[in-house]
């Protein structure tokens, strides 16, 4: 797919974010396509409790926010977590593109149907019971530990508190010093 992305992000231009900023805010209009070029764009989504939760996050060659293209308004904030560099294509042109080439059009609901299948993972994930099961699902579908600066990201991927994931770390002697070792 990443030469159909390639395709589907000709001629895009380029912007970049510092940590904390990012292209767009939920119930901004969808205008643009985005396109991670370098650093790190989180898809985040507040609870009605204020519990922030990280719905996607996109890195290098990844595009951010993928259905946006078939919404009128964001319904996250799309927010760089360290200084980044992100292509962005027009939606009339993106949506253009998809229509007038089958073969990308295909790509790209390939893509959409992947992204799919990793959300129902996630929110499957997330309903499970205790932390140490969230967490060996989590591993389980191929992810690896983050380094310890990052944990709190984890916590908020699974939807448990940073104290609760801490918790279950310090249970896990082997699994912490796998990541001590990278």
């Amino acid at each position: 797919m990443s030469d159909s992305v390639d395709v589907l992000f000709s001629g895009a231009k380029c912007v970049a974010y510092t940590k904390g900023k990012g292209p767009f805010r939920t119930g901004d209009p969808v205008r643009f396509m985005h396109r991670v070029i370098t650093g790190q764009v989180d898809l985040i989504r507040y609870a009605p409790d204020g519990a922030r939760m990280i719905l996607q996050r996109a890195v290098a060659g990844q595009v951010l926010a993928e259905a946006s293209a078939y919404s009128h308004a964001y319904h996250c904030d799309g927010i760089a977590t360290a200084a980044s560099r992100v292509e962005i294509l027009p939606l009339s042109a993106f949506l253009a593109r998809l229509d007038e080439d089958p073969v990308l059009a295909r790509a790209w609901t390939d893509r959409l149907a992947h992204a799919l299948q990793g959300a129902r993972t996630n929110a499957e994930i997330r309903t499970l019971r205790t932390v140490a099961r969230r967490l060996d699902a989590w591993l389980d579908g191929g992810n690896t530990l983050p380094p310890k600066g990052h944990w709190q990201d984890l916590a908020q991927i699974l939807g448990v508190t940073r104290e609760a994931l801490y918790r279950e770390l310090a249970t896990r002697d082997e699994l912490i010093a796998g990541v001590n070792n990278r």
